[in-house]
């Protein structure tokens, strides 16, 4: 896996690129000049924990024959603000499923999901509370 950035700006904004050519911009926080250009490290983290989880809770269902029409999910994380680096804290995962799904099937893949399949879980509880709840709406 190879990840490339540049530097867009003289500033902090950076456009990082993946093998594929794929491209997501990423900026500092406004307190130390970021322009609002892209997201925070941070958030990235943040974001590759929802997909992470996102496709192996899909991935899962599918493969267990679940009629899952779609899925959101919100992630909100707090920080111990009083550490350097201020690192995660808790997060907390909320997956809304949209479909009639078997409640057992869906916790079993939540189950796989963060304890097995997803590495970015994996890598962030370590050093944070890891939550996860869900919804299952018809």
């Amino acid at each position: 896996m190879e990840i490339n950035l540049i530097r867009k700006n003289n500033k902090f904004n950076f456009e990082a690129q993946n093998p594929s050519g794929q491209t997501v911009e990423l900026d500092a926080k406004p307190e130390i000049g970021g322009e609002g250009k892209g997201f925070r490290p941070m958030e990235m983290l943040l974001v590759g924990l929802g997909g992470c989880s996102g496709i192996d809770v899909v991935n899962v269902l599918t493969k267990q024959k679940e009629p899952l029409n779609d899925v959101k999910i919100n992630i909100k994380a707090t920080r111990k603000d009083e550490e350097m680096p201020p690192i995660f804290d808790v997060i907390n995962i909320h997956f809304d499923l949209y479909g009639a799904l078997n409640v057992q099937k869906v916790e079993r893949a939540l189950a796989l999901t963060f304890e097995k399949y997803c590495s970015v879980s994996n890598i962030l509880e370590r050093s944070a509370t890891l939550n996860f709840t869900y919804e299952i709406h018809q």
